[in-house]
């Protein structure tokens, strides 16, 4: 009830649209445009779902690499449980695992995604995912965002 309560008093967040770029040596679909309201709406989703995650495991936390990580992404993935949320998110959709030659794949992707990338690109549903044993994630709720942009 929480998560569907949560997703209507966001509002949809529209960008100009996706682009396909290099992060860091994966190939992925980033939001162009100003990101400030996607940003603020990952805040809300993070910050009002917290207390509802799963303790992290010594397993997990090693997953996360924390000798790599910044003062602030130990302190992020202490209190939310991954080091990449609030003001270190990047919204992305990654395609690829880490490539030795990114360019050589991204004129391939380039051609294949560009006429189906959406222009704009909106973000007017919150979904509810659960990882299965054998770590596939599987869709368990969707719910539209239906606040107006101006509450």
């Amino acid at each position: 009830m929480l998560f569907r309560s949560l997703a209507r008093h966001l509002a949809p967040v529209t960008l100009p649209g996706l682009r396909l770029r290099d992060l860091d040596g994966f190939l992925a679909l980033t939001p162009e445009g100003d990101t400030r309201a996607l940003q603020a709406l990952a805040a809300e989703v993070v910050t009002t779902l917290e207390p509802f995650r799963a303790p992290l495991n010594p397993a997990e936390i090693a997953k996360r690499r924390p000798e790599r990580l910044t003062p602030r992404q130990l302190a992020l993935l202490g209190a939310y449980g991954y080091p990449f949320v609030l003001e270190e998110f990047r919204f992305h959709l990654t395609l690829s695992d880490r490539l030795s030659e990114p360019t050589a794949l991204a004129a391939q992707a380039q051609a294949h995604f560009a006429p189906h990338l959406p222009r704009p690109f909106t973000l007017d549903a919150l979904c509810l995912f659960g990882e299965a044993a054998d770590g596939r994630f599987h869709l368990m709720q969707r719910h539209p965002l239906t606040a107006s942009a101006s509450t």
